[in-house]
């Protein structure tokens, strides 16, 4: 039997403990979180009427742009309601989230809520689009596809993949092109130690034109390779036979580049071929890699900017418009069609400029719809109803931890010192590989970076997740000593500023006054006063309200 152990203060069986804390978070009870799977209910669902208001405004949504009027009329259509519009405190949590992998301080959510201003949202969207941490979160995003990992079964080595990593972070934050992003992937030649675009050439289960072809296929065109006819995808492997690696005097360097005196295939093999068909025209002296680059990146090319488009929807909204992102095919249509469409002809008249393509997803009313789904129909989700309740990624929750409490997270790797040194204060948004992890990362479902699939990260909730926040010393030590909350403990404020700054600091918003209500009848001065507090805090990081992005 498994023993759930104690209450982080007062030594209160947990089960006696739990039922305490169910009373005084208003989240636990909705149900629009709790009915996605894998979460139990610890009560049952509150009445629309106690959520309204704290997640959802009151006024049904209206369209502000193309993309809501493509959604909304495809709704009607379904004779499916759209949620209402999510209230500024839900919207300040969110967006920090998915733009930057970050909670909002207390001090940010405090000036966004008092903002007057007609336009906060869009302010707010510009300013985090701009934020250091945008780079490092997305860069986050693109290591899982691109397979930063130094150790097996990638292998790149810890140098070759902070090169990568350094590589991906300096581009985003320069906001580079998608297309020049995907070229130089794709053509450049160098060191893997130097340059270090050359490493997608080497994070490759091998180092086959097939297995290659594979690689480019799932990452730019959205395609599993794997099921396309042989010949298709010898065809295209073709635009990779000429790619060589060479090793140097050091250790585990290795030089990618073209050669155009290597062996040509048999003649008998498949020639040349784009993805669509469209035979090539290849010259032994002019790296095909150039040729195929060239027809990828081409604004008339039927996948490149839809494929990008439906990731950044599916990063911003919890589903692409094609589900799942990488699994384009012609018996998995879009749910809305018109709505791809638009996206993919706006990436291309911004010229790839992905942060404009965001820039216009986060401002639609659309993205800023209510979790709280008004439709039972299983085509509520599938075709943007509300926002798709998520736990967050294992990064981003420990940080998130990290940062309530004023802790760090300790680090590990396969591969051992020098090479992976980690600095105390390192987040783990911005871990440059793989192969450098930690319990609570391994737990709570941060990907292998093995596949590329995006599939690859799990953030379903299982009972071990829940165990370590509910009972693990980790998490225990982190509130109980960690020192951002000894210090708020130790301000002796009034009751009612401990109580809201809890509140700002773990789920970016004001305690409802049920909620006040009920922890104001507890003691928040003396020694049971510092009992209070670390229940509390221990009960809101519980909360399905903290875990998940809604």
């Amino acid at each position: 039997m498994i023993s759930l152990g104690k209450s982080p203060s007062a030594g209160v069986p947990l089960a006696h403990f739990l039922t305490k804390i169910s009373h005084i978070i208003t989240i636990s009870t909705a149900a629009a979180i709790y009915a996605q799977p894998g979460i139990a209910a610890d009560t049952a669902p509150a009445p629309a009427a106690k959520l309204s208001g704290i997640y959802e405004s009151a006024a049904a949504p209206k369209p502000r742009g193309k993309i809501d009027e493509l959604v909304f009329t495809r709704l009607q259509s379904l004779g499916v309601p759209p949620a209402h519009g999510c209230t500024d405190a839900v919207f300040v949590r969110r967006v920090y989230l998915d733009v930057i992998g970050t909670l909002p301080t207390a001090a940010e959510v405090r000036q966004f809520l008092q903002d007057k201003s007609p336009t906060k949202r869009a302010a707010l969207i510009d300013q985090l689009l701009n934020r250091d941490e945008y780079a490092d979160y997305w860069a986050m995003k693109w290591s899982d596809l691109l397979r930063v990992k130094a150790e097996f079964p990638v292998n790149l080595w810890p140098n070759a993949a902070q090169a990568y990593h350094h590589w991906i972070v300096t581009s985003l934050r320069a906001n580079l092109p998608y297309d020049q992003f995907a070229r130089e992937l794709l053509t450049s030649n160098g060191s893997n130690f130097r340059v270090g675009p050359v490493n997608f050439y080497r994070a490759v289960q091998n180092k086959e034109p097939a297995s290659i072809a594979r690689t480019v296929a799932l990452t730019f065109l959205g395609e599993r390779a794997e099921k396309w006819p042989e010949a298709r995808l010898a065809s295209m492997g073709a635009f990779f036979t000429q790619l060589t690696y060479k090793g140097t005097g050091e250790w585990k360097e290795e030089i990618v580049f073209f050669d155009p005196n290597k062996p040509q295939p048999a003649k008998d093999a498949p020639p040349a071929a784009f993805p669509d068909g469209t035979p090539a025209t290849l010259s032994p002296d002019r790296d095909a890699r150039e040729v195929f680059t060239n027809w990828l990146v081409d604004p008339k090319n039927p996948w490149f900017a839809r494929v990008m488009a439906n990731r950044v929807w599916s990063w911003l909204l919890g589903r692409g418009i094609v589900h799942e992102p990488d699994d384009f095919r012609a018996d998995n249509p879009p749910t809305n069609p018109a709505l791809l469409a638009l996206l993919e002809r706006e990436f291309v008249a911004a010229h790839y400029d992905v942060k404009q393509l965001m820039r216009l997803i986060l401002n639609s009313q659309t993205y800023q719809l209510s979790s709280l789904a008004r439709s039972t129909q299983p085509e509520a989700e599938a075709n943007f109803a509300f926002y798709v309740p998520r736990r967050l990624d294992a990064e981003v929750l420990i940080d998130a931890l990290n940062q309530i409490t004023g802790t760090t997270e300790r680090y590990s790797s396969a591969i051992p010192e020098p090479y992976t040194f980690v600095p105390d204060d390192q987040r783990s948004i911005a871990l440059p590989d793989g192969s450098i992890t930690s319990s609570f990362l391994e737990n709570f479902g941060r990907p292998s970076r093995d596949t590329g699939l995006e599939s690859e990260r799990n953030n379903r909730i299982t009972a071990s997740q829940r165990l370590t926040l509910l009972n693990s010393t980790l998490v225990q030590r982190k509130i109980e000593q960690g020192p951002k909350l000894q210090s708020l403990i130790r301000a002796r404020a009034a009751p009612r500023e401990v109580i809201d700054n809890l509140y700002l600091t773990i789920l970016s918003r004001l305690p409802t006054p049920a909620e006040r209500a009920t922890i104001t009848a507890h003691s928040l001065s003396g020694p049971d006063g510092r009992n209070t507090v670390i229940d509390l805090a221990w009960a809101l990081i519980n909360s399905a309200e903290f875990l998940y992005r809604h």
